[in-house]
């Protein structure tokens, strides 16, 4: 079996998720993922895979909340508005399916990403190391990273 990578689900601080398909993602930049071992809460030790840093370029096509999706605020607002209004992306699933069966919706394989994340108030849900821009050709700009925002990363177009 190979595996090809098929999308990405964002996972928001308050467990709603947005999926978005391979072909809605433009400029894509995941850096430095390691692998570590540790709990989370009280949960079972687990494998994690924390990155420094994301950039992503998300196209119009991807504004759309998915029936699979839990996401209230992107029901109401839309997914571009939500992401530039809330931030609070808190990880990400690459999700990939078997090459040898490309018409399947069967997902074979996750590999779970957390992002940089710092609480902007007490409430946690805003994470400092996230900003946005929707672009005025529509298209949504996201950097997660300690040290740069969307202005840094993305300048001829924000």
């Amino acid at each position: 079996m190979k595996k090809v990578m098929t999308g990405l689900r964002f996972i928001f601080r308050n467990g709603e998720t947005w999926t978005i398909r391979r072909e809605f993602i433009g400029d894509l930049w995941i850096k430095q993922v390691t692998t570590s071992y540790g709990r989370i809460g009280n949960s079972d030790f687990q494998e994690i895979h924390p990155c420094e840093s994301l950039r992503i370029e998300i196209n119009q096509e991807a504004d759309h909340v998915n029936t699979s999706d839990i996401n209230l605020g992107g029901l109401e607002q839309g997914m571009f508005e939500r992401v530039a209004s809330h931030q609070d992306i808190e990880k990400m699933d690459i999700l990939y399916q078997d090459e040898d069966h490309p018409k399947s919706d069967v997902i074979v394989e996750v590999d779970r990403i957390y992002f940089p994340y710092k609480a902007t108030d007490t409430d946690g849900f805003d994470n400092e190391h996230q900003s946005s821009f929707v672009s005025s050709e529509n298209k949504l700009y996201i950097v997660i990273d300690p040290e740069k925002n969307v202005k840094d990363i993305y300048p001829n177009i924000v």
